[in-house]
């Protein structure tokens, strides 16, 4: 019985020097699009500023020059440029600098955390109903869509309420009531994929149903959710300033962007950097993930890829 010739036992066949063996292998998806990613130079320079701004929380011992909570009552509301203060300090005498970076930590902290928490609802409940489908997803969704009916906010606002105020709490309500959409998403894909050839020569071979959702559907749907993720950091993060500034973010001392803006309201006149500089970095670090975002999602739309 005859063999079928592929291109690289042409490739062995023909040597080295063929035209066959020094054809150029075709990029996979994953390269494609980030070749599409790095050419969209405002998401690639936006993508580099926020990977600064999480090495920066994770070295915001090291690099803030004062405890977020070290105090100077000789030293209250200085304005900019105050030697030991480049930022100045607030009404406590605390280092506005200090406190931006320890709130970046916190922002990012409470925001990565409750997309985790999202995700993981999301990957359960989206994969569950999309692959098993009839009664179970039918009741899945029918919850998801009561869920989705809710106010998301202020769900989550009731839940802090209830849980008090934490970094616990602030990331399982925001988690919690932000996963809807995924959810929604990741069925989606799921009905879209689940009827591809290798998903049923994986089932002829015998996979059972998770392996075939998780190792070969899942895989498959990661770029629209990556997508999906991308978009929903920014707006935990502005969930958390949101929460902070309706006085329900993480207890005081520790530092909050919400609260700084909050606080730094009362004495605009008076010292107007207490207030500044928290706003400024908060708009950069949202436009900043929503631009990752916005590049994510053309360098996963193929539709547009010169062919």
């Amino acid at each position: 019985m005859g063999t079928i010739a592929t291109s690289e036992t042409l490739a062995t066949d023909l040597g080295a020097g063929s035209p066959v063996a020094d054809a150029p292998r075709p990029r996979g998806q994953w390269a494609r699009a980030w070749d599409r990613f790095r050419s969209n130079r405002l998401a690639f320079v936006s993508l580099i500023f926020c990977g600064l701004l999480v090495l920066l929380a994770l070295a915001a011992p090291w690099v803030a020059t004062h405890h977020y909570a070290e105090t100077d009552y000789n030293a209250r509301l200085t304005p900019i440029g105050t030697p030991g203060h480049l930022l100045g300090t607030d009404l406590l005498g605390r280092d506005v600098a200090s406190r931006l970076i320890y709130g970046l930590r916190t922002a990012l902290f409470v925001a990565f955390g409750a997309e985790l928490t999202a995700l993981v609802l999301a990957l359960l409940i989206g994969l569950v109903a999309g692959y098993r489908g009839g009664r179970i997803e039918q009741v899945l969704m029918g919850f998801t869509d009561v869920m989705y009916a809710f106010p998301s906010y202020l769900f989550a606002v009731v839940l802090v309420t209830v849980l008090g105020r934490s970094l616990f709490a602030l990331i399982l309500a925001i988690g919690i009531a932000s996963w809807v959409t995924q959810a929604r998403l990741v069925r989606a894909q799921v009905l879209a994929l689940k009827q591809r050839d290798y998903v049923e020569a994986a089932r002829a071979m015998g996979a059972r149903g998770p392996t075939i959702a998780v190792k070969y559907i899942l895989p498959n749907a990661i770029g629209p959710i990556l997508v999906t993720t991308s978009f929903a950091i920014p707006a935990a993060i502005a969930a958390e300033a949101g929460l902070a500034l309706l006085g329900l973010g993480v207890q005081p001392p520790t530092p909050s962007w919400g609260a700084m803006i909050t606080d730094g309201m009362k004495y605009l006149l008076a010292a107007p950097h207490m207030m500044v500089f928290p706003a400024v970095l908060f708009a950069l670090t949202l436009l900043a993930f929503t631009w990752v975002g916005d590049g994510l999602r053309d360098a996963f739309d193929a539709s547009g890829e010169q062919r």
